[in-house]
């Protein structure tokens, strides 16, 4: 076997393991208001947000296109893979995929040690491109595709993540406002139950949504390697292993919950009514699914909380903390640089190492990390018993007497 074989390993095992990260960091979008409301029981809500998100990781590939062809200047002008990045030159490019996975996985443990919802896509993307930047410079990054059209980073990441949360708070808004319009006279006890049983359905929209959208970013990863690798030279179109694995990937990570994010998305935002949850989650599933189908890559965590955030907004008299969904818009800010300045160091420490050595340094230190911070979250950890306690504004985040191991 080639270092170039181990390295290709490495970097599919480390995809993995963010498309993992980014099932359990996620899992939120789709079923916190669910929780929160008590339309779905804890565990029910995640194990199915775990099976929908692995059909859905099946319905589409526009977006794992728009990953392994985006971000780094891989392809001639013909559409051809570019010779120096590929064979034998291919060992420098999958170092720099790995050290941006591993930017990208660790800016998704410290945000969900902290109970932030920030983005699993931008962290993946902050972490590509400052290993990019690192390892190719500025010009080895595809900012703007061929410059004809909103393409490459431009308008397939950073355009969507200042538009999707406006235009999905607004949709939220608006929904919510007009449902309570339309119900006003309505017995409470007959709306709350009958929105409780639409969020079944709408929170399921969401995690169909999700698979459709960030299953596909590793799918897209572990695709730009395979060509780096020349394992793979086919830039339309995705493997089918690469589709199972990403899927299964994604499926577990949901399933295992994120609960310290369920919790913050939940109860920590909007005290949130069954309509506000049924509106919230409509226009979060109408927003993913419309961008999964032209290909853009945007954060599903944006989304969410701009919907939640709009069904506070429509409803009257509701409560919206906002110096929570400060600390939120602060980490969605320095998510693609934090990740960035870690995907670059770990390229530098890779790159003065050197080949396959360098590749496993990186690769531990990765795993030092991860373990640090899950011995750290132990210490107030939070699962499925306490995710819908009160809401403690003076500690923002956990439980003060949790209970159970859960993540």
């Amino acid at each position: 076997m080639t270092e170039t074989t181990v390295i290709l390993v490495l970097v599919v095992v480390t995809a993995l393991g963010f498309d993992f990260t980014n099932g359990f960091h996620d899992t939120a979008n789709a079923m916190a208001t669910s929780i929160a409301t008590k339309a779905l029981r804890p565990k029910t809500a995640v194990a199915l947000s775990g099976v929908l998100n692995l059909i859905g990781a099946f319905l589409s590939v526009e977006v794992a296109l728009t990953v392994s062809n985006a971000v780094v200047k891989i392809q001639n002008s013909d559409g051809t893979p570019k010779e120096a990045l590929t064979a034998d030159g291919g060992e420098a490019l999958l170092l720099i995929i790995l050290a941006g996975l591993i930017g990208g996985i660790v800016w998704n443990l410290l945000t969900w040690l902290l109970g932030l919802p920030s983005s699993s896509s931008h962290a993946l993307f902050g972490g590509l491109i400052g290993a990019t930047v690192a390892g190719l410079g500025w010009a080895g990054v595809n900012w703007n595709g061929d410059g004809s059209k909103l393409d490459g980073v431009v308008g397939k990441v950073i355009l969507p993540a200042v538009l999707s949360p406006v235009i999905a708070g607004v949709v939220a808004a608006v929904g919510t406002w007009l449902i309570y319009r339309i119900t006003v006279g309505v017995a409470k006890r007959f709306t709350e139950n009958g929105f409780r049983w639409g969020q079944i359905g709408s929170a399921s929209l969401v995690s169909l949504a999700h698979g459709t959208n960030d299953a596909q970013k590793t799918m897209g990863v572990i695709t730009l390697a395979l060509i780096a690798a020349g394992d793979w030279t086919d830039t339309k179109n995705i493997p089918f292993w690469v589709k199972a694995s990403c899927a299964l990937a994604i499926a577990l990570g949901t399933y295992l919950g994120g609960w310290r994010i369920i919790r913050t998305l939940g109860k920590g935002l909007v005290e949130i009514a069954p309509p506000q949850g049924l509106a919230a989650e409509s226009s979060s599933a109408a927003v993913i699914l419309a961008s999964s189908h032209l290909g853009f890559a945007l954060s599903t965590t944006h989304v969410a909380t701009g919907s939640i955030l709009g069904s506070g907004v429509g409803k009257p008299g509701a409560q919206v903390r906002w110096r929570v969904a400060g600390r939120m818009v602060t980490a969605w800010l320095i998510t693609l640089p934090a990740a960035g300045v870690v995907g670059a160091l770990m390229w530098y420490l890779g790159d003065l190492i050197g080949g396959l050595a360098g590749a496993i340094a990186i690769f531990v230190v990765l795993l030092a990390c991860a373990a640090g911070m899950y011995l750290r979250s132990r210490r107030t950890p939070v699962d499925h018993n306490n995710v819908n306690e009160e809401w403690d504004a003076t500690t923002a985040d956990t439980p003060r007497e949790p209970a159970g191991t859960g993540v």
